[in-house]
This record gives structure tokens, sequence and C-alpha cells, in this order.
């Protein structure tokens, strides 16, 4: 039997980051298996229904590299993938349940009639387990809406089985739902799916992730200039854990080795501090090539588009997010703003006479500058003037830049190049002078 899964979003605001982490389970189980993986938009709830959120579902599945096998826009031998354009195909099986006499009218919709006596049960992939619930705490509940629309519940178990749906894997807050689905199984007289129910997605205050939740977009990670990589990785370790216990590895080596066995049934907690962390690491183990074209992509409408390579280097080892490469190297590109604080925390006592000085051996410099001599011409005057070396080549780096945290200094210096390094620091000496 081939095995099918599916990611089911409603299409009702930006697809937030536990969406995403469901997709790369989904993705993986499917591959892992050689089967195929589906996307269906659960666009019932016309009321809250968001039109721009579905281009959103499509470009964060296409960023992560999670391409659907069937679904919107590309078709299946199933008929439509999103279920307000299966009206029919459900208020035929309504009728069905009707004609069985499983169902009751309530003011204009349909509710179905649940078991009240036994128990349901299912064995659950995460967990290992076998779940009970008493059927006598399943009340009866709408299938349609009046509306005519159908509800969750309803289209969920019949599309499932209409799309042949193998394993259904989704978080645990549908657990409660899932004997209402299995109900419906058995009075349709279908095989159900098997069920992996995920743990609980939590922030940093260990409430429920979510969109009303303070949960951010996926989308919203690549804006920040996250790596899709990382990104997958970071999601990876949600819950699940490597059998060789690695905390770095590719979504190729994930396929290779996964197994519901290795979920923890408990809340995952979703740590932004490690995925920063983690997306620096992959920046780090870049090849410079590779981190430049990043960034090219990621600078739209940068004055450093197409004038990286010499930068790489430099910041390489500084930045976490590809969006870290704006603040700390926008001295290089355009005019610095400064900031009176930011020279008086460098408790400089004359500080336009420093500067002067700073200026009088720039100026007398041959050129072009080394690295070796221009450290040993400022120690020296640093010496001198009786204050630190660190406080020396502090003040240069902020009349370069108006920042107390660059690239390596002189390296900063050789792409700016004499002249404008000059320039700047008479810049900075009439801002001095007249603030």
């Amino acid at each position: 039997m081939e095995v099918r899964v599916r990611l089911a979003p409603s299409p009702t605001g930006s697809p937030h980051i536990g969406t995403a982490w469901q997709a790369l389970f989904d993705y993986v189980f499917a591959k892992k298996m050689s089967g195929k993986f589906i996307l269906r938009l659960e666009d019932t709830d016309q009321a809250r229904y968001v039109p721009e959120s579905e281009k959103e579902i499509y470009e964060t599945l296409k960023w992560l590299g999670f391409e659907y096998d069937e679904g919107p826009n590309i078709g299946g031998q199933f008929g439509p993938y999103k279920q307000s354009e299966r009206l029919e195909i459900y208020k035929k099986y309504a009728e069905e349940l009707k004609e069985k006499n499983l169902t009751l009218e309530d003011e204009g919709a349909i509710r179905f009639k649940t078991k009240k006596i036994g128990e349901t049960k299912w064995h659950d992939l995460v967990g290992d387990k076998d779940i009970i619930f008493p059927n006598n705490t399943q009340e009866d509940f709408v299938i349609i809406k009046s509306d005519s629309y159908p509800t969750y519940n309803f289209a969920n178990v019949v599309d499932d089985h209409l799309m042949e749906i193998t394993h259904v894997i989704r978080g645990n807050e549908f657990i409660s739902s899932t004997p209402k689905h299995l109900m419906l199984y058995q009075a349709f007289g279908w095989t159900p799916p098997q069920f992996a129910h995920l743990p609980v997605l939590v922030g940093a205050d260990r409430a429920k992730l979510s969109k009303r939740h303070g949960a951010k977009g996926a989308l919203e990670y690549k804006k920040d200039g996250y790596l899709k990589e990382a990104i997958i990785n970071f999601l990876a370790l949600l819950g699940w854990s490597h059998p060789e216990e690695k905390e770095i590895f590719s979504l190729e080596e994930m396929i290779k080795v996964f197994d519901f066995k290795q979920f923890n049934p408990s809340s995952a907690f979703f740590d932004e501090t490690k995925l920063e962390w983690l997306n620096g690491e992959y920046i780090r183990n870049m090849s410079n090539e590779e981190l430049e074209k990043r960034l090219d992509d990621f600078l739209v409408d940068h004055p450093a588009k197409g004038k990286l390579k010499s930068v790489i280097p430099l910041v390489k080892d500084r930045i976490k997010k590809l969006s870290d490469f704006v603040p700390l190297t926008d001295f290089l590109w355009e005019s610095p703003e400064y900031d009176r604080e930011i020279f008086e925390s460098l408790k400089i006592q004359d500080l336009r006479l420093m500067m002067d000085k700073v200026i009088q051996e720039l100026e007398n410099m041959q050129k072009p500058w080394n690295a070796k001599n221009f450290e040993q011409v400022f120690r020296k005057l640093a010496e001198q003037e009786k204050i630190s070396v660190t406080q020396m080549f502090q003040l240069l780096r902020v009349a370069i830049s108006g920042q107390l945290v660059t690239p390596p200094l002189f390296e900063s210096i050789q792409i700016l190049k004499e002249e404008e390094t000059i320039n700047r620091v008479k810049e900075a000496i009439g801002f001095v002078t007249s603030s």
C-alpha cells in the first residue's frame, strides 16, 4: 500500500511556524516511505478566509523545499483540493448518513449522532500507545452548517478517505476530536488511517504557540534572514530527536533515519535563541561563495548588492542571521550618522584635539596604507597621548562608522579606501565641534 500523507492548513491568515513544523514531518515521512505528500486547503470557514494567506501557504512550502505531489494548482486524481470546491461531495455523504438514520437536523444544520455506549480507541504512532475515550464523552456534533458548508470534522474525514490518506500527522490538540472522526469512519464502513499526534508546540511562556499567541508567520523568519536549512533543522528538533543525538543535520539525513518512535510526546519548546545560534552555525559552515550568493539574494535594493566578495570574510563570524549584515556594515556603503553619546563613551578628555592628531597621522602615512604600519602608528599615538590602545582604535572605529561594533577595523578601512577614511574622520571632527 502506498503511503499518502496530507498537510491541510486553513487559509485564515499567514501560516505560522507551527504549520511549517507539521509540514516537515508530513514531508519527511512521505519521502522516507517513498510515498506521496499532498496539500489540501481546508477553506470551509468562509467568514475567516483570507485570500492572501493561500498564496503565503504556497510560498512557505516552496521556500522550505516541501514540494507537494498532489494539491491545488497541480491537481491529482481525486478532484479539487480546496474544500470550498467539494461541497456537492459532502452533501452526498451527509445524505448517506441521513439514510442510515445517523443524523438529526438542528436549526438548519445537520448533526451526526454519536455512539454513547462503549469506547473508541486507536494506536497512536507518537508515543507508540493506545488512546481510549469512553463514547459517552462524545456529544452529537454538526457535520453540515446552516450555510451548507461542512464542518472541519466532517470534511476532514470524507476527504481523507476519498484521497486515500494512509497516515494523518497533526497536532495533539486534535486528539479529543479523533473519536468523532473514528465514529464517522465506522458509520461509513471505511478503514481509518493511522494517526500520529505531534506534541504541543509552546513558546517562551510555555503557552501553546499559535497565531493568537504571538507565533510569527513562517515567512517572517525568511524576511528576518534565517536560512531555510537552519529553520528545517531547528523544527526537526522540536519534539523529535536524531537517533545519534546529533543537533546539526540535513533534511536528507533526517529522511534516512526518521521514525515516529523518536518523538517525545511531551511539549516541545520553541526556543528562538537556539534557532538564532543554529542559524549562525549554518552561516559559519557555509562557503564564502555560498554566503555571498545568499546575502546577494537577501539584500533587495541594497547598495551592497554585487559588492560583497571582500566583505564576506569580515562578517561571517559576526552574524547569526543574514539581516545582521545590514546594521553591521551600513557604514561601508553610506556616510554614518554620529551620536554624541557614543563619542563620550570613549572617555577621551580633549576629544577634538585627539581627533586633530588622528587626522594628521592619517594624512602623513605613506599610501597605500598597510595594516602593520597602521597599527604601529596609532599604538604610538595612544602611548604619547596617554590613552589606552583600545580607546585609540575605538575612536577611529567610531569616526569612520559611527558605531562601536564593526567588522575588523583596518580591513574595513581597506574597503573604504584612504581618501574616504580621511573624509570620514574630518566629518566626525565637524560633528564633535558643532555638537
